[in-house]
């Protein structure tokens, strides 16, 4: 399945039914009058966030979504037909936003969860409604109310507990690949992740998710390479995983440019907790990874992990640091949400 995170879309709600003129015409019935009916009512467009789905493909293939509307009244006091909703399913974790892609309209981050977009225009009154002592016959009704038309765009943000950052060939498809079932493409030349892959880990008897999103080089933020266009992708997460090519030159400066590339994306993306690890540890010397890792040690200010996803070493510690990292941050989570009980002295 391809993978596309990013829709514009039109939608339009139902407008209502006409309302009707018509008069009580039966024979051997003295008295008719008026008996037009209501129109019926115009269909909703609602958004749908359902279970199952990871991609805003759908969306490349239908971009217009327009609710039914409602039929015009009839005569004999009968209701038009009310137009049927059109429901736009989204993966979890998507965002609307208004036509300037800014605006945020709804962010569907649980399953089931549904907003309406566009209500549908009520039905307009028949001739019946307008019965009264001085006016006996009317020959009016009103017409249905217009539908609501408007453009939004849907931008789908992964919904994960670990962000994998680094630059390309860092090691990041190879950790997912080592650690969970996920089948990332992995190759030994730059930008083999080409989308973001997600992948269930699981350390201790406890499991989490983790997103693998496309490396970054330096000038991200100003489109080079892939850009920044995935970083959205790990803004939900409750720790970025960043790692460090053990084997390149100057590990401080990839460990640099990729910090400056959060800065620049701008958010709190920055401020997110990280766990630093210096990866293909294999392919070091013990006097390189020592030199290396306190050169890493004095740049994060925190102990730097190590690890080789390929040789399968230090899986586990790196592990067990994320889920420490999660289980933090969910706590936190829960007292900010939790209401304060009453105050006693």
């Amino acid at each position: 399945m391809k993978f596309l995170d990013l829709a514009k879309v039109y939608i339009r709600s139902g407008g209502g039914g006409g309302g009707a003129v018509s008069f009580r015409r039966e024979k051997y019935i003295e008295y008719g009058g008026p008996d037009g009916g209501d129109g019926g009512r115009g269909g909703d467009v609602w958004a749908e966030a359902v279970d199952g789905l990871n991609t805003l493909i759908d969306f490349r293939y239908q971009q217009h979504f327009f609710a039914k509307s409602g039929q015009p009244g009839m005569g004999k006091q009968r209701t038009g037909k009310d137009g049927a909703d059109i429901v736009l399913r989204v993966p979890v974790g998507t965002e609307i936003l208004e036509e300037d892609e800014e605006t945020v309209i709804a962010d569907m981050t649980e399953v089931g969860q549904r907003v309406l977009l566009a209500r549908g225009g009520n039905g307009g009154f028949g001739n019946l409604h307008f019965k009264s002592s001085t006016n006996q016959a009317p020959r009016r009704a009103n017409p249905g109310q217009e539908g609501v038309e408007r453009t939004i765009w849907l931008r789908l943000k992964l919904i994960a507990d670990v962000g994998l950052l680094g630059l390309p060939n860092a090691g990041k498809s190879t950790f997912l690949a080592a650690t969970s079932n996920a089948r990332p493409k992995i190759a030994d030349y730059p930008f083999t992740t080409l989308h973001p892959n997600l992948g269930v880990v699981g350390v201790d008897n406890a499991e989490f998710v983790v997103a693998d999103i496309p490396g970054l080089i330096e000038g991200a933020h100003e489109g080079r390479g892939l850009g920044d266009q995935f970083l959205g992708h790990v803004e939900r997460c409750s720790v970025l995983l960043h790692l460090v090519d053990g084997t390149a030159e100057d590990v401080v400066a990839d460990w640099q440019t990729i910090i400056t590339e959060l800065t620049e994306y701008g958010g709190a993306l920055n401020e997110k907790p990280r766990v630093t690890v210096l990866n293909k540890i294999d392919a070091l010397s013990d006097e390189e990874r020592a030199e290396k890792r306190a050169a890493l040690n004095a740049v994060t200010g925190e102990p730097v992990l190590e690890m080789s996803g390929v040789a399968r070493t230090g899986l586990v510690e790196v592990l067990r640091a994320l889920r420490a990292r999660i289980d933090a941050d969910r706590l936190r989570l829960r007292a900010d949400t939790e209401e304060p009980g009453p105050w006693r002295p």
